[in-house]
């Protein structure tokens, strides 16, 4: 497929509060709100389709993975950005006082793959990473 006509992917996460999934997914990270209901919110997720499920309890975690001496919480998920988009949402993000899983950082500095990046976790537990190439054409090289 080619890269630029990306179709827009469409995910469901559990939240166990759709007050505090306003807060953090509308008022933190801008996303703008689409359809809802009693029981689930549509939020356009930076052009994607993210979707906020009410469920009476989070599901377990699963353990983190290492990656470049990182805990790296699985499953995440999240947007590959511009840098200076990137740049300028870590800096809200960092003003907001988030509490990163991992801060912002370059990762893989000197290599093909070499990304800024950042995890955190929403209000729930879901975790969240948002990176930015140094050269997008990298994005899937070995």
């Amino acid at each position: 497929m080619n890269n630029s006509n990306i179709a827009p992917f469409h995910l469901a996460i559990p939240v166990t509060d759709l007050v505090l999934a306003r807060k953090f997914y509308g008022e933190l990270l801008g996303c703008t709100q689409g359809r809802c209901d009693s029981q689930w919110i549509d939020w356009n997720f930076f052009g994607h389709q993210l979707v906020t499920h009410l469920v009476a309890n989070m599901p377990t975690p699963i353990k983190p993975n290492e990656v470049d001496s990182k805990h790296v919480p699985v499953p995440h998920f999240g947007i590959v950005f511009p840098m200076q988009v990137w740049r300028a949402l870590t800096e809200s993000l960092q003003q907001s006082q988030v509490d990163f899983v991992i801060a912002p950082y370059i990762r893989f500095e000197g290599q093909a793959g070499e990304q800024a990046t950042c995890f955190l976790h929403d209000p729930f537990g879901n975790a969240l990473e948002f990176k930015a190439f140094k050269n997008m054409d990298n994005l899937f090289k070995a």
